[in-house]
């Protein structure tokens, strides 16, 4: 090849033949055996459809031929494009999976990915918010539910238990908002929550959470139209997933940090998540503990938050720390 062919940052996804049917195969795999969910899957099929055209325009090749110097050719066109190193070792590690998986069932007799390095990058540390902030946004919400209008009561009743129980327990967007009713009803204490993988893990429900889980379904028992339509959702709402969406959360949270004179910018649902793993290990909690209510499978990924801890704690010793100060002069 005389030069990289152009990556489409947004596939048009226009794969098809025995490409389309391998990767298929190979999302089916994935849900089946390992219990992957719609977002993986969808992030998978993307991944690999972009993939599969790069093959077919660029290098004339499909999955079934393609060599580890088509591979290298992909990742050097997504350096090429500016991808950021995260994006392009998050869609390196779907290749590999995807050869694995075709040398398993016998389609290839080699797998091209296994002699191809990951881009090397820094792991970031994660954004969190400060206990004071976690504090200014709760005290909003509970003002907005208080003082909103009839009929207007239960969205803000809503915004305020989903942050207390964001807040509370650590739970990934995906999993807060597909809550079941019968989750939270089933024990006072704590729930019984499926994760990545389709691992199971007991999270602890403390009071403030549960009492605004009361306060929120009283509303809903209030509300003229209610929206429950007999799935169950904890969240419901009219949209074709019967439950709230994680960029409705997303936007109605972002909304509520400008009001509470917070960079809308600086909050997210998964920040809240941070915030609770950080704000648990800076008061004492055990990282094992954290690291099952988080739902991580290996604890290096709860090793993270400890950075964030020693970052600021280098911070306060800078600051105000009087040695510290005395290199300064």
């Amino acid at each position: 090849m005389t030069g990289s062919p152009r990556i489409e940052k947004k596939p048009r996804q226009t794969v098809a033949g025995e490409d389309a049917y391998l990767i298929e195969s190979f999302l089916e795999m994935l849900s089946a055996e390992r219990g992957a969910s719609v977002n993986t899957l969808q992030a998978y099929a993307r991944d690999l459809g972009g993939y599969c055209e790069f093959l077919s325009s660029g290098c004339k090749k499909s999955l079934r031929d393609a060599a580890a110097e088509d591979l290298r050719a992909y990742l050097a066109a997504m350096e090429a494009e500016g991808l950021a190193r995260s994006t392009a070792a998050r869609r390196l590690s779907a290749l590999r999976q995807m050869h694995k998986f075709l040398f398993a069932e016998g389609v290839r007799d080699d797998n091209p990915a296994t002699i191809i390095d990951s881009p090397r990058q820094g792991r970031p540390l994660p954004k969190i918010l400060s206990e004071q902030e976690v504090t200014l946004l709760l005290d909003r919400a509970k003002v907005e539910a208080g003082d909103a209008a009839h009929g207007k009561n239960l969205r803000a009743q809503r915004l305020v238990c989903l942050l207390e129980l964001l807040y509370a327990t650590g739970l990934r967007v995906s999993e807060l908002i597909g809550l079941k009713l019968r989750m939270v009803e089933a024990d006072e204490q704590v729930m019984t929550i499926r994760g990545k993988g389709g691992r199971e893990r007991l999270v602890p429900l403390g009071s403030a959470a549960r009492a605004a889980i009361t306060a929120y379904r009283q509303c809903c028992a209030q509300a003229e139209k209610p929206l429950d339509d007999g799935a169950g959702w904890l969240f419901p709402s009219r949209g074709k997933q019967g439950h709230i969406t994680r960029q409705n959360f997303a936007l109605d949270l972002k909304g509520l940090a400008a009001r509470a004179g917070l960079s809308a910018n600086k909050v997210s649902p998964h920040v809240l998540r941070h915030a609770f793993a950080s704000h648990l290990l800076a008061n004492g909690a055990d990282l094992r503990a954290v690291q099952q209510m988080l739902g991580h499978a290996d604890i290096s990924t709860t090793q993270i938050y400890t950075h964030v801890l020693s970052e600021r704690l280098k911070k306060v010793v800078s600051e105000h720390h009087p040695l510290a100060q005395a290199n300064l002069t």
